[in-house]
C-alpha cells in the first residue's frame, strides 16, 4: 500500500511539474517575425563545386536583385564539411522580414522582372532544368521563425 502511494505522488508530482513547464508565447518566449525560408539539398558526390558555381549563375544573381529590391533580407548557402552523411549537404537560406514578403504580389514580381529580365529567367530556368537533376536532389523545403527565450 505504501509503495502504492508512493508512486501516485511521484506521478503526481511528474504530471504537474510537465504541466508548469510549458512556456507561453509572447510572455516565456518571442517569435520572430522574420521568415526563414530553408531548402534542404542532397548534392551528389563531387558534384559540390560544379552546383555552386550553377547557383551562382541562378539563384544568386536572383537573390541580389530581390535583396537590392528590398524584397528578401538576406540570402546564404552552408555547405556540410561531412557532405556524404545525412539527408542533406547544402542549405539555401533566405530571409524575409515578414510572412506577408513571401505572398504573390504583382508589383514586387513587375519590379523585379524589370530587373532581371525575361531573358536572364528564361536562361536560369533553362539551365536549371538542363544540370541540376544530374547534380542533386532537393531534400526539403521550411519556414523557419526564430525563438527567443526570456
Amino acid at each position: 500500500m505504501r509503495i502504492k502511494s508512493i508512486l501516485a505522488a511521484v506521478t503526481c508530482l511528474v504530471f504537474s511539474s510537465t504541466a508548469s513547464a510549458d512556456l507561453t508565447p509572447w510572455e516565456d518566449f518571442e517569435v520572430s517575425e522574420a521568415v526563414w525560408a530553408v531548402t534542404t539539398v542532397k548534392v551528389d558526390s563531387n558534384m559540390g563545386n560544379a552546383y555552386l558555381e550553377g547557383l551562382r549563375e541562378t539563384w544568386i544573381p536572383g537573390n541580389k536583385i530581390a535583396q537590392e529590391l528590398g524584397q528578401i533580407e538576406s540570402w546564404s548557402i552552408f555547405r556540410s564539411e561531412l557532405p556524404n552523411s545525412g539527408d542533406f549537404n547544402l542549405l539555401l537560406i533566405v530571409k524575409f522580414a515578414k510572412t506577408e514578403d513571401l505572398a504573390p504580389n504583382k508589383a514586387r514580381y513587375d519590379a523585379f522582372m524589370a530587373k532581371f529580365t525575361q531573358k536572364a529567367a528564361d536562361e536560369s530556368t533553362e539551365y536549371a532544368q538542363k544540370n541540376y537533376p544530374a547534380m542533386r536532389e532537393i531534400t526539403g523545403g521550411y519556414l523557419m521563425r526564430e525563438v527567443t527565450i526570456k
